[in-house]
């Protein structure tokens, strides 16, 4: 699953822009950075089975505070 989700952060930072303009674009290119952020933290999340729950770990720590 986390690969999946690695997969679609990629594709979508990689996700030509369509011939459109003005507010249109700029709707698109909002979506497309949410989708790309969603993607990526999913992604990049530890995943462990706790009593048969799926728990995702993410940690939003900067890089200079983590372990």
């Amino acid at each position: 699953m986390l690969a999946r989700f690695r997969e679609r952060a990629a594709a979508v930072k990689g996700r030509p822009l369509p011939p459109i303009a003005g507010e249109e674009r700029q709707r698109f290119i909002q979506q497309a950075q949410s989708d790309y952020m969603d993607f990526a933290i999913i992604g990049d999340a530890t995943a462990s089975i706790e009593d048969g729950i799926l728990v995702l770990r993410v940690d939003l720590r900067p890089a200079d505070k983590k372990p």
